[in-house]
């Protein structure tokens, strides 16, 4: 049941889109005060996201949070408060040109974007709702795969995602971790191994946390290893039925303030 976490928890992780974020993007008051107060309270708190660093900055900055974020699926361990990062995990590139071969013969008309320590890169006719950052590479996959990236996309419009990610976890697991965070389309690719719950365990190890003072939020299948791992494992309401079936407890919704609310009762 949603209340019953380790009784002395030390660690929080939290996805952020659709779990710690509203709908909308953006953080309740709620969930700012109670973030705040578990930190002050002697809490490590963990942002556990798919998104690159560019794209946690400023939620750092919303939850005066200046401690360790895990990025791009666990392949980065960034320190919010340095702006720098800590640990990087990367995808080879002959690991990655394999797996462009694989997917464009699978799935005709395949794009690939690659997520680097420093750029980003993207096939042309890769369309994007925001502004590509400065310094982006457009070019084809196989010439943006020459360098070590952190995670590998591939949009494959026209084709259900979770069947795709069925089938490709068990043709490609011997050269990437396989996975979706709810993108339209979208298979996202890390080094083999890496995800939010390994990474996250090599972090507590370095603390001396032990996985049964963790407790981790998400809501889709890029979070179940997360949830896994730790002591406690909570999905919110609005996750997909595979992370709620894996969850040791469903709480409220993103929108419903289902972090705060949980997050309230560990500080009594």
């Amino acid at each position: 049941m949603p209340g019953e976490p380790p009784v002395h928890a030390r660690l929080i992780a939290s996805d952020l889109d659709g779990t710690l974020l509203r709908s909308d993007g953006t953080l309740s008051p709620r969930t700012v005060e109670a973030v705040t107060a578990c930190e002050r309270a002697g809490m490590t708190m963990v942002l556990a996201t798919g998104r690159p660093p560019r794209w946690i900055e400023d939620i750092g900055d919303r939850l005066d949070h200046r401690g360790i974020a895990v990025c791009a699926n666990g392949a980065l361990v960034y320190d919010l408060a340095n702006r720098s990062v800590v640990t990087s995990h990367t995808l080879s590139p002959d690991a990655m040109a394999e797996i462009v071969d694989r997917l464009r013969a699978a799935f005709p008309g395949v794009l690939f974007a690659v997520e680097t320590v420093d750029h980003l890169g993207l096939e042309p006719g890769w369309k994007t709702v925001w502004t590509p950052p400065p310094g982006t590479r457009i070019d084809d996959a196989h010439e943006l795969v020459r360098v070590p990236a952190v995670k590998l996309l591939a949009r494959i419009d026209g084709h259900d995602v979770q069947t795709a990610l069925a089938a490709n976890t068990r043709e490609l697991g011997h050269l990437a971790e396989v996975t979706w965070s709810g993108g339209q389309h979208l298979l996202e690719m890390s080094a083999p191994g890496v995800n939010k719950g390994a990474t996250l365990a090599e972090f507590a190890a370095q603390l001396q946390i032990d996985a049964a003072a963790a407790v981790a939020f998400g809501d889709m299948p890029n979070d179940l290893e997360m949830l896994r791992w730790a002591g406690r494992g909570l999905a919110v309401a609005n996750a997909h039925e595979a992370v709620r079936a894996a969850a040791d407890a469903v709480v409220g919704s993103n929108d419903e303030d289902g972090v705060a609310i949980e997050l309230e009762s560990l500080l009594g």
